[in-house]
């Protein structure tokens, strides 16, 4: 932890507020994500994780705070400046986000198509698609539709189109949700393999407690809107704060 604080933060949330009507999401929330690390958001459902995740991206506008992230304030940016921002944040969605009536092959050359000229897809599109699914073991699928997919295959495709832009920060919302444990321990243990072959930094939002032990360097605790907590999972798991304790009783 000593070790992160002397580093520069690759995102940070400042005193961030976000409500919804009546129902207050986020409160004064502030935390840094930095280079290298794998950072879990843990809360219930329903707490706020996949808002906060969104906001980081601005998907999701804030009502008041700041986000920087990759050393660019994200507010004001005008919709070229955001996209150019997003090439360089992976974002995995719950759903995996998978266009049906593509094969696996134009699914992940779709992000080439938005961010890519026609010169670089033409030279290098097939290799970024190969390598990209080669890397979650899922090359033998590259011309097969997503309805051909089990829920893991889809998870895998759908990690491979978000690093095929070779992103420096990749967003994972709730990765193991819906899956079995097993293929729940393979996609856990795959997020760490690409961690450390692209030497990315992950942010990954989930209440699964085999996740977060395979994956997680810090944890940061969202409770009530608030950075509730932030250490390692071992030494949340000794505490003996009852808002703490519940999440591992």
């Amino acid at each position: 932890m000593v070790e992160l604080a002397m580093k520069k933060p690759i995102i940070e949330v400042r005193h961030v507020n976000k409500s919804f009507g009546d129902n207050h999401v986020l409160k004064d929330f502030s935390m840094s994500v930095y280079p290298g690390e794998n950072l879990v958001i843990l809360g219930k459902s329903g707490s706020g994780k996949s808002v906060l995740i969104k906001c980081i991206i601005n998907l999701i506008q804030v009502d008041r705070g700041d986000i920087v992230v990759l050393d660019t304030p994200i507010q004001g940016l005008e919709q070229d400046e955001l996209d150019g921002l997003r090439a360089e944040v992976g974002f995995l969605f719950q759903s995996n986000a998978l266009y049906d009536s593509m094969t696996v092959r134009k699914n992940l050359e779709f992000p080439l198509r938005i961010h890519w000229t026609k010169e670089q897809r033409a030279s290098g599109a097939e290799a970024a698609v190969r390598e990209a699914l080669d890397d979650v073991g899922l090359l033998h699928t590259i011309d097969m539709m997503p309805q051909q997919l089990s829920g893991g295959m889809k998870k895998r495709v759908a990690l491979a189109r978000s690093l095929i832009l070779k992103p420096k920060v990749i967003l994972y919302d709730e990765p193991t949700t819906g899956l079995d444990p097993i293929t729940s321990r393979e996609i856990s243990h795959l997020m760490v393999r690409v961690q450390k072959k692209y030497n990315a930094t992950s942010v990954i939002i989930s209440h699964d407690l085999n996740c977060i032990e395979i994956t997680s360097d810090r944890v940061i605790m969202l409770i009530d809107g608030t950075c509730y907590a932030d250490d390692t999972l071992a030494a949340l798991r000794k505490s003996e704060d009852p808002r703490i304790k519940e999440f591992f009783e």
